[in-house]
This record gives C-alpha cells, sequence and structure tokens, in this order.
C-alpha cells in the first residue's frame, strides 16, 4: 500500500523530510533552555497583561467609531453597527515576542471613518482612559502613518487602515480576503499588508511551533550581532520570519536547532539577487504594483530580496545595501561554523548569541553622524527622520573608493548636554565640542529620548543648566588605502545633509546635524557595555639608527606609512576644518 503523498510547502520540493535523530532532539532540547536563560519567554502574567491592553484597545476602538459616526450625523442603525476591530502582526502575532517587546497593532474600520478621523479624534480619547497612556507621539506624515504609545507600561504602535468598500467591520472578521482591499489606496494597502503577511507565513509552514522555537533563536542572534533593523539596511522582524519559514520549508519535520543549523548553512550561500519566496507571486484584483523585478528597474535593484508572501506581494528588504549586504552574509559564515561546533557536542548555544564587536574589535574608524536640537520632543521627531536617511550616506559612501565597507551601527545613542553658557550649547549643537568626560565645564548625561522618567532625574539635577539634547549613530568604516592616502567624505556628507533638509518639519534654528571622523579610541565610553575593553591608542616605539657617516648618539625615528599617516592627518584636519567643509560639514 502507498504512502500518501506529503503535502510540499513552498516553491520547491522539500531537501529533507527525515525525521529528527535522538541528538538532534538533545540539541533541540538545550536550545530551549538556553533560550529560558537568556530570557526570551515572557511570563503569564505579563501575557495577560498584553491581552487586558489588547481588549481595552478594542473597546476603545468602538467608541471611536460610533463617536466618529455621531458627529457626522449618521442614522442610529449605521452608529450601532459599524464595529471596527483591532488586529496585531509582527513579532506579537507570530507569537516569538520577548519581555518588554512592543504590540504592532491595526485598527480596521468600515469606509466611512477616514484617516483624518484616526489622527483628529482618537489621541484625545486614550488621554481619557484610566491609567492613561504614556509617551503619546503621533506620526501622521510617515510611510506608515503611526500613533506612539506606552498603555500600562507596553509599547503600542498603532496604525490605521479604512476598508473602502465595507459598511461594517465586526469583530470576527479577517483580513485573508483579498476583495476587501479593493479601492484601497497605497497607504492603507501598507497598513493592511502587516497582518496579512503575518497570517499568511503561520499558514506556510509545516510545523509552526518549530518555526516559532527557530525564529526566537534567529531573532536573538540577528539581535546580538547587530543586524536587526530594516531602516539601517538590515533584515526587519517580518524578513527573518520569512528566511525561517523557507528553511522550516525545506526541512518540514526537522526540529528547530536543525533548522537553526540548515538555515545559515544555506543562506550564508544563496546565490542572491535570486529571491526567497514562501509561495508563487500572485495576481490579484487590484491595478496595484506586485514585485516584479522583469518590469520594475527599481525591483531588479533589490540585492537581497525576501518577498512578502500576501497579494500584493512586496519585496521586505529594499533597505539593504552592498555594504550591508556583505555584513550579513559574513555573520551568516560565522555561524555556520559555531552551528556545526554545537551540532556535534563541540560548543553550546550560548557561543552563538554572543555579542556583536563592532565598537571593541570593529573597525579603526567611524563615522560618527549627530542630530541634536534644544528639548526632546524636538529632537526626537528630527533624529528619527536622520535615523531614517542614514542608509542614503552608507550608499554615498559605497561609492567612493577609498571606502571598502560602510558599516551602520543599528541603533542610536542619546545624550543630555548640559552647559554652563548659552555659547557652549551652541557650540555643542554645531558639534564644535566634544562634550565627553566633563570636558569645557560640560556635563553628558547617558538618557533615552523615549524615557519620561530620566528626564525628570535631569531636570532636577541639573535644573539651572543650558541643555542641548543629541542622538549619535555610528557608520564603521573599512580603509581601502591601497587606493587613495585621504579619506575625504565632504561630498557623501554634504549629499545626505541636503537629503535630511528636505524635511517638511525641517528648521535651521531647531535642528542641527553634523558628522565626525573618529578614531577607534576615540569613541565614548556610552557605546561599551561593563565588561568590554575600550580600544586605546597605539604608541609607536621610536627606532634609533646610526646615520651613515654621522657622529655616535646621532638618531632616526621610524616614519609612519603614507597611507596611515594620511588618514590621521585627514582625521585631524576634520576637527579644525570650519564646519561647512570637509568631514564635519553640518547642515
Amino acid at each position: 500500500m502507498t504512502e500518501p503523498a506529503r503535502q510540499q510547502y513552498g516553491v520547491t520540493p522539500p531537501i529533507s523530510v527525515a525525521t529528527p535523530t535522538d541528538k538532534e532532539v538533545e540539541r533541540n532540547q538545550a536550545l530551549i533552555e538556553e533560550l529560558k536563560k537568556q530570557g526570551s519567554f515572557e511570563g503569564a502574567e505579563e501575557s495577560q497583561k498584553r491581552v487586558i491592553v489588547l481588549n481595552t484597545l478594542q473597546n476603545l476602538t468602538e467608541g471611536f467609531v460610533k463617536k466618529v459616526c455621531a458627529n457626522k450625523g449618521m442614522p442610529e442603525h449605521i452608529i450601532k453597527n459599524s464595529g471596527g476591530k483591532i488586529f496585531t502582526y509582527g513579532s506579537y502575532r507570530l507569537g516569538v515576542y520577548a519581555p518588554g517587546s512592543d504590540i504592532d497593532t491595526l485598527l480596521v474600520t468600515p469606509a466611512h471613518i477616514t484617516r483624518h478621523d484616526f489622527f483628529a479624534t482618537l489621541p484625545a480619547m486614550l488621554q481619557e482612559l484610566v491609567p492613561p497612556p504614556e509617551d503619546l507621539s503621533m506620526v501622521p506624515d510617515a510611510f506608515v502613518p503611526i500613533i506612539k504609545f506606552k498603555l500600562q507600561s507596553i509599547s503600542i504602535d498603532l496604525i490605521f487602515a479604512r476598508l473602502a468598500n465595507v459598511n461594517s467591520v465586526p469583530k470576527d472578521m479577517a483580513l485573508s480576503d483579498k476583495e476587501l482591499l479593493r479601492g484601497c489606496d497605497e497607504v492603507n494597502l501598507r497598513c493592511l499588508n502587516g497582518t496579512r503577511v503575518t497570517d499568511e507565513i503561520l499558514t506556510l509552514v509545516p510545523k509552526p511551533g518549530v518555526f516559532r522555537m527557530a525564529l526566537r533563536g534567529i531573532k536573538l542572534w540577528a539581535q546580538r550581532r547587530a543586524i536587526y533593523a530594516n531602516v539601517m539596511g538590515f533584515p526587519g522582524g517580518v524578513a527573518w520570519a520569512m528566511l525561517v519559514a523557507r528553511i522550516c520549508q525545506l526541512y518540514p519535520m526537522a526540529v528547530s536547532a536543525v533548522v537553526i543549523s540548515k538555515f545559515f548553512k544555506i543562506l550564508a550561500h544563496w546565490t542572491w539577487p535570486q529571491p526567497v519566496l514562501l509561495k508563487g507571486i500572485e495576481d490579484g484584483p487590484l491595478s496595484v504594483r506586485v514585485w516584479n523585478p522583469k518590469i520594475y528597474p527599481s525591483d531588479r535593484g533589490h540585492l537581497m530580496p525576501i518577498i512578502t508572501p500576501a497579494y500584493p506581494s512586496m519585496c521586505a528588504t529594499h533597505n539593504i545595501t552592498k555594504s550591508t549586504k556583505s555584513i550579513i552574509i559574513r555573520e551568516m559564515k560565522h555561524a555556520a561554523e559555531i552551528m556545526d561546533g554545537i551540532m556535534v557536542g563541540n560548543l553550546s548555544w550560548d557561543k552563538l548569541f554572543e555579542r556583536h564587536s563592532f565598537f571593541t574589535n570593529g573597525y579603526r574608524y567611524y563615522l560618527s553622524v549627530v542630530a541634536a536640537a534644544k528639548d526632546k520632543d524636538t529632537l526626537l521627531g528630527w533624529s528619527g527622520l536622520v535615523e531614517s536617511k542614514l542608509r542614503h550616506l552608507v550608499m554615498k559612501l559605497e561609492i567612493l573608493e577609498t571606502i571598502k565597507l560602510a558599516h551602520p551601527f543599528n541603533k542610536g545613542f542619546d545624550n543630555v548636554h548640559f552647559c554652563e553658557t548659552e555659547e557652549e550649547a551652541i557650540r555643542i549643537a554645531n558639534g564644535e565640542i566634544k562634550a565627553i568626560d566633563n570636558q569645557v565645564g560640560v556635563k553628558t548625561v547617558v538618557t533615552d529620548l523615549k524615557a519620561e522618567q530620566n528626564g525628570d532625574v535631569e531636570r532636577k539635577e541639573y535644573e539651572s543648566k543650558f541643555k542641548v539634547y543629541t542622538t549619535t549613530y555610528y557608520v564603521g568604516l573599512e580603509i581601502n588605502t591601497e587606493i587613495s592616502k585621504h579619506i575625504d567624505i565632504s561630498w557623501a556628507s554634504q549629499e545626505f545633509f541636503e537629503t535630511c533638509k528636505t524635511w517638511p518639519s525641517y528648521n535651521e534654528d531647531e535642528h542641527t546635524i553634523h558628522i565626525n571622523l573618529t578614531r577607534n579610541f576615540e569613541l565614548p565610553d556610552n557605546v561599551f557595555q561593563p565588561d568590554e575593553t575600550k580600544p586605546v591608542k597605539k604608541t609607536k616605539k621610536k627606532i634609533i639608527k646610526r646615520k651613515p657617516g654621522a657622529a655616535n648618539g646621532g638618531s632616526a625615528t621610524k616614519k609612519r606609512s603614507a597611507d596611515e599617516a594620511s588618514i590621521n592627518d585627514d582625521t585631524k584636519r576634520a576637527r579644525q576644518t570650519p564646519v561647512h567643509q570637509q568631514q564635519t560639514a553640518q547642515a
């Protein structure tokens, strides 16, 4: 009697359908124990708190829809039956959220509620909640317009979508039907796709439990290696999830430990730009753009395309640059070697999750990109804009022959500087003073722009000072000294500044930005962990030589190589050059 045919997951047959060995099961149990030790799982009490918060948001959504309908003078039966629903997406919906992680939420309404209503009415209703939300901020002009806040200490990212051909959104509505997308504009499509993609991924893996545990491991690895940040040119959460899902499709019977091992072994040698697909790209009812490199030149430019499975299919990794691609592949190859040791029992799982060495042993030279403003709220918006444009600076740097690789770190560092005089504050904002370690009477305090309690402490302790808030982003540079003896980033910097200044809210009196070329031993203390060793300046030994024909005691000093001397001299000039020229050019 023949066995029933196995269901095929994905666009190709599986590589192996072998069941796990006893040794693989043992390695898998060790993985679970290590993830627990690393704090990857949230307790039942905190998870229940998330459920309560989501129920609060659902009730608020229904009240919001009713209020807007009433304000528009709609009939009672429409007010009563319009509904409205909160959906989740991202890590929470995938079931791989960690302690302290936020909840990505989507508020869906019928056609007669607009995005304007969302931003005009909902924030005030949020403030009426008991307890009220903290750190409420709105970004209506973002690529995906969003309201951010904390509710009962849980961070919420709330986006909005209206269904153009629907008059009622009941609690049991699902978003899988492509017909629901009719009449939606591009912003609504982007907002709806978060939930639709997440749901589709879970239907395309053979064993969701195996997928979730493997994804927890890959997320932790990517975060520890600082390659988890879509805005910086690395894969984001949904892209990593799709990569793990593809390996699950290729090894449908494997345990999570094997999936992780195969993940690195396969993807480290993937033939990019061949796309990663979880299923064939579908047509649909809308005249909207679907990812197709044969038609669209911009799609042909994607270096590591990972394509979303839900219609309309999009590339989740369009931000990846030449440098970040190299870094991702390098990290995957390194991880593959570690996994070989783990799977044969020579290494433990904690080796895979070791922290990156970006600052301790990464590069000799860095660019520090500093966004500054006089108050925290102003800087929140400005630093977010600078962060979103940083990959454009990376791509400009990649054009320069003298730079082999430009490696952006995946997050910024916030500081508040307390100055004795207004002149000092202005000079710091303009990048003219290194306000580190209490130099020139300036007190620099590490802060968190999104944590209000830090600001309270700062105000009490330094109430009489002039303040400047800064966020610093770092780009590690691998220099090609064989091409040129000089580092000149003035063109790339100026192009980057001009890009940032196109921000509609840019105000030259409120927002400043500058770039410094920084050597590794000049990095500030706040980028290092307590157990990390900060690089130190190497001292060159003087070599005493007798000159031909010279008297006894004559000496000569060993010279630096021309390339090293040029780089160091350029670094010195960067500190002395007016800020509208050379490396420290300022917008």
